[in-house]
């Protein structure tokens, strides 16, 4: 049995809007975010664990690579449960890497090292882990892209307004980077 509450992101959540309660959630039952043609389901975050990372899931389609991003104070982590994702990241010396991950398979990008990823086969997966001195970063999925209360993929992909890349990344250490080029594709 699980609980819902009502925070300041959504009517009906199934995570509790304040730290220090336990609580579980049933596969798939987190809060949802369609972004582009990913659903990211976060299952803890900054309110439950005092802004020290955060936990959540990303699937998707075989798709494009997401826009170039990095996070000034954030560590993101990339486990692969399903499928295949290629990893693209840059360190601070300036080298680029590309690695294709698969189930089971990890990927670590230290803050400040531009990165993106392109999910190679359908319906891949990955458990992401963020976490950094500056906070987290979890409610930036639905705030660039929209809420979902359905369960699934979206039907249609969710492509941001021009105006919320400029606006929504800042508050939540992401920002994105268009002139970045992957030379190792």
């Amino acid at each position: 049995m699980t609980f819902e509450y009502a925070t300041r992101y959504r009517r009906a959540s199934h995570i509790p809007p304040e730290p220090g309660k336990p609580y579980f959630i049933e596969k798939g039952h987190g809060d949802r975010a369609h972004l582009f043609t990913d659903l990211f389901t976060i299952y803890a975050g900054g309110e439950q664990t005092e802004n020290t990372f955060n936990f959540f899931t990303c699937e998707g389609p075989k798709g494009d690579v997401i826009p170039a991003h990095s996070h000034a104070d954030t560590y993101e982590v990339f486990y692969i449960t399903h499928g295949a994702v290629r990893l693209f990241v840059e360190d601070l010396e300036g080298e680029q890497y590309e690695k294709l991950l698969t189930p089971g398979d990890f990927g670590f990008v230290p803050k400040n090292c531009p990165h993106s990823y392109r999910m190679e086969r359908h319906h891949s997966q990955i458990v992401g882990v963020a976490a950094g001195p500056g906070g987290t970063f979890e409610r930036f999925f639905e705030n660039l892209g929209a809420p979902a209360e359905e369960l699934g993929l979206p039907r249609e992909a969710v492509v941001p307004a021009g105006e919320k890349f400029a606006t929504v990344p800042k508050a939540y250490d992401v920002t994105f980077l268009p002139q970045q080029r992957w030379g190792t594709r």
